[in-house]
């Protein structure tokens, strides 16, 4: 395995670091205040945009920095999974930038499931215009009456009637759903109970002005609601559209899921390896400048040794996501799913560490939007739920390790 960046890499990532310090890092906290001063209360159904994100996207898309995570030369960049993931970790640093290359989720991995398993006819409808950029979507998969760490609990439902899907049930935590620029989700349902337990569901397109849909609320993750795409529950009440919005085929719905959900926890972990790069930076930043007790912060009790810590978890972490990616463009998901568990369990646990020690350093201001520790935290501990609980990707791990000793 070769985990050097190859000129190509290197070259985008150099255009990545330019653009955002040109770009994105000037207008960082302009943005965060401004749009909950466009939105207060958390008024989504309201919700303003803030004015700078679409000329920055614009920009983005000129400078040929635009769908990077899509390995197709023609409709993004045509760049590995290897290849994107030190870009998605630079994206990282600001939790709004990846939204500003169309890089963002579950956009990307909707895309990619488009990409890989839609028809024409869904492409040019739906695909075309997310790598435009004119359109964000969300993912229904996750539901609140059952225990969702198990997908195969699902209670939602999909019912071919003639030629149109009938579809019924309750979503949430359908992440983007409060963005105005939402405009369909794609709906994993129970639509064959006959078959197996990994061929009884089926996934569907559905534009979110159907109706039958109703937005019945936005969540709240640790007190905010996690602004510019919030988090929604929906419900659906005999929702009917055409038969061919049905991704694939009924009973496919989980071998298109594994396909989605390998390359996306990619860009979660190297994002949030991007984090923790900020934090340790903002944490060496603040130790070194403020004093206490007549020498700088850093200098004092174990600052030093938890600073080592950090960066040795880091690379450590960095390391285990780019295997993980180099196995998926060698060898495909099906053979790199430890590895892919394996990241999903350590990168956020390990964020959640170097943000604590940055929090610690900062003092009070750790805990205020004054910087973006907060944010950072409230992420970190989110991710240890999204795309599946640690136990659920620890059962993995240990399951295919046994198998070894059968």
């Amino acid at each position: 395995m070769d985990f050097n960046h190859s000129e190509k890499t290197q070259g985008y990532i150099e255009r990545v670091k330019a653009f955002m310090d040109e770009h994105i890092y000037p207008v960082e906290e302009q943005i965060y205040a401004e749009t909950l001063a466009l939105n207060p209360g958390g008024d989504w159904k309201n919700w303003q945009a803030h004015p700078l994100i679409e000329p920055l996207k614009k920009k983005a898309q000129e400078a040929g920095l635009w769908n990077l995570f899509l390995p197709d030369a023609k409709l993004g960049q045509g760049l590995t999974t290897l290849e994107y993931a030190p870009l998605a970790e630079q994206m990282g640093r600001v939790l709004f930038a990846s939204e500003i290359f169309n890089c963002s989720a579950p956009d990307t991995g909707n895309m990619e499931v488009l990409y890989h398993f839609g028809n024409e006819f869904q492409q040019q409808k739906w695909l075309k215009p997310l790598l435009a950029g004119e359109i964000r979507s969300v993912f229904g998969m996750t539901e609140p009456d059952v225990a969702s760490s198990d997908a195969t609990n699902m209670q939602a439902t999909v019912e071919l009637d003639g030629d149109e899907l009938v579809l019924n049930g309750k979503k949430w935590w359908s992440t983007g759903l409060g963005h105005p620029n939402a405009k369909i989700a794609i709906f994993m349902a129970l639509s064959n109970p006959e078959n197996d337990k990994h061929s009884q569901h089926s996934m569907v397109v559905v534009p979110l002005d159907t109706p039958g849909i109703e937005i019945k609320r936005m969540l709240q993750a640790f007190g905010d609601y996690d602004a510019p795409s919030g988090h929604g529950e929906m419900h659906f009440t005999n929702v009917r559209v055409p038969k061919e919005n049905l991704l694939v085929g009924l009973g496919k719905g989980f071998a298109i899921a594994q396909g989605r959900l390998g390359p996306g926890r990619i860009h979660h972990c190297m994002r949030a390896i991007g984090c923790a790069e900020k934090a340790l930076e903002l944490a060496m930043q603040r130790g070194m400048s403020r004093t206490a007790f007549g020498k700088p912060l850093m200098m004092l009790g174990g600052n030093r040794e938890r600073v080592a810590e950090a960066r040795i978890a880091i690379e450590q972490a960095r390391l285990l996501t780019l295997q993980a990616a180099w196995k998926i463009d060698n060898v495909g998901v099906k053979n790199a799913m430890v590895d892919i568990s394996a990241i999903k369990v350590a990168v956020p646990k390990m964020l959640e560490e170097v943000v604590d020690m940055a929090t610690q350093i900062h003092g009070g201001a750790g805990m205020c939007d004054d910087f973006p520790l907060a944010r950072f935290a409230a992420g970190a501990r989110a991710l240890r739920l999204a795309d599946g609980p640690d136990e659920v990707h620890k059962g993995m791990v240990a399951r295919l390790e046994l198998k070894k000793y059968q």
